[in-house]
């Protein structure tokens, strides 16, 4: 399945223009890096930062975690799906083709190729 079949974006509340910005631009960074070291493996949002750890401290992204502390029992939670938000419009803004599949709750992407990765 390609991201432009059966799937939707949805906007991030709760922070502002600059922050998504910033977000977009990291996020981007990290999918790039990803598709240059590890070609044909899937990733999620969780696999670019760093596995089931939060380790967002010192990274833009951290505006998702604090938007929903002391709000949220599970702040780390609601932020990963702001995250898994933001990176999906990453991926659907992309010039390059990329394959996604849903395990285990959680959205997962892989290079199909197309555009080369720069």
């Amino acid at each position: 399945m390609s991201l432009t079949e059966e799937s939707q974006l949805r906007s991030v509340l709760g922070i502002s223009d600059e922050e998504q910005q910033r977000i977009i631009d990291f996020l981007q960074g990290a999918v790039y890096c990803w598709c240059k070291n590890r070609k044909n493996e899937w990733f999620s949002l969780r696999d670019l930062m760093g596995g089931d750890n939060y380790y967002w401290q010192g990274t833009p992204l951290l505006p998702l975690y604090t938007k929903h502390e002391g709000v949220n029992s599970d702040p780390v939670k609601e932020a990963g799906k702001d995250g898994g938000w933001l990176l999906k419009s990453v991926i659907n803004s992309d010039k390059r083709v990329f394959e996604t599949k849903k395990e285990a709750l959680i959205r997962q992407y892989r290079w199909a190729g197309g555009e080369e990765n720069t």
